[in-house]
C-alpha cells in the first residue's frame, strides 16, 4: 500500500508512526525536532488520514507498508519511531526485515497481546461517524459524555474532517478498524529477535509497559533499554516534549 506522507528536513532518514486513531500531525513537535538534522518522513498509517482504506488490518500487513515505502523512497534502512500502535508496526518491521532498521525507538507500548477491553475512544469515534456535527464544539459535546477527559477528547476531534455535505466524520477507516480491533491490531509483533539498537520510552503512569513486560522485550530486543519519562502517561511525547525529545535525539544521535 503506498502511504501518505510528509518529508522535512535532510540527513540520516528517520520514519514517525502514529498511533491508533492518529495521523501523521501526532508526532509533530518530534518531526520537527528532528528535523534539523534528520530527513524526517511522518506517515498516516493505513486506514488513518489521507492514507488508503483496506479491510485488512495487521502488524505484518502495516509493516509491509513501511518496508513498501522504504523501497519507494530508496531507502536501504530507516531509524523507525512508533508511539503506541505505530510502535507496534515498527517493531514488527524490525522483528521481519532488520536490515531495514538502523535503530529502533518505542513508545510507550509492549512487544505483549494486550487484553481486549471495550473502548470508550472508538464508541465516540463510531458516535461521531453516525451523527456527523456542523462544528467541532457540537462534536465535543457529543462524545463529552463517554470521554470526560478534555486531552483525549481534543485528540479524537483532530480526526474529523469535513465530507461532501460539509459535516465533520472522522478521518478514519472505522468499518476496517471495528472489525480487527479486538483481534490483530491487541495483538503481539512477531519473528526473530532484533539485535539493533532499541530504546523503549514509558510514560510513569502508564500501564502500557510493566515490569513483567520486561523479559519479552529482552529476548525480542536483547540489544534494548528502556527509559521511564516521569510525571505522564500513554502521551508522553505530547505531554513531556522536551524531555522526550531529547531522550529521542540523544539515543538515534550514538554513534551517528
Amino acid at each position: 500500500m503506498k502511504l501518505n506522507y510528509r518529508e522535512e528536513g535532510s540527513g540520516p532518514a528517520v520514519i514517525l508512526i502514529h498511533g491508533m486513531f492518529g495521523s501523521l500531525s501526532n508526532l509533530g513537535g518530534l518531526a520537527r525536532a528532528l528535523a534539523e538534522q534528520y530527513r524526517v518522513i511522518s506517515v498516516d498509517m493505513r486506514n488513518h488520514g489521507d492514507s488508503p482504506h483496506e479491510l485488512q488490518m495487521d502488524l505484518p500487513s502495516m509493516a509491509d507498508d513501511i518496508v513498501e515505502l522504504l523501497d519507494d523512497l530508496n531507502l536501504p534502512s530507516a531509524i523507525l519511531i512508533g508511539h503506541s500502535l505505530g510502535g507496534k508496526v515498527a517493531m514488527q518491521v524490525a522483528l521481519n526485515k532488520p536490515s531495514r532498521v538502523s535503530r529502533l525507538v518505542v513508545i510507550d507500548i509492549s512487544p505483549v497481546t494486550y487484553t481486549s477491553l471495550q473502548d470508550t475512544a472508538l464508541d465516540a469515534l463510531n458516535r461521531l461517524a453516525a451523527n456527523p456535527a456542523a462544528s467541532r464544539a457540537e462534536a465535543d459535546s457529543m462524545i463529552s459524555g463517554k470521554i470526560v477527559d478534555p486531552a483525549t477528547r481534543a485528540f479524537l476531534l483532530k480526526t474529523l474532517a469535513r465530507d461532501d455535505q460539509g459535516q465533520l466524520r472522522p478521518k478514519l477507516n472505522l468499518a476496517s478498524i471495528n472489525q480487527n480491533y479486538a483481534t490483530s491490531l491487541v495483538a503481539a509483533p512477531s519473528g526473530q529477535p532484533y539485535s539493533g539498537a532499541t530504546l523503549f520510552l514509558k510514560g510513569e503512569h502508564s500501564a502500557y509497559i510493566q515490569q513483567k513486560h520486561r523479559p519479552i522485550i529482552q529476548q525480542l530486543f536483547p540489544a534494548s533499554q528502556v527509559e521511564v519519562v516521569a510525571d505522564c502517561g500513554h502521551w508522553l511525547h505530547a505531554e513531556k516534549p522536551a524531555e522526550v525529545n531529547g531522550l529521542i535525539e540523544a539515543f538515534i544521535g550514538t554513534n551517528r
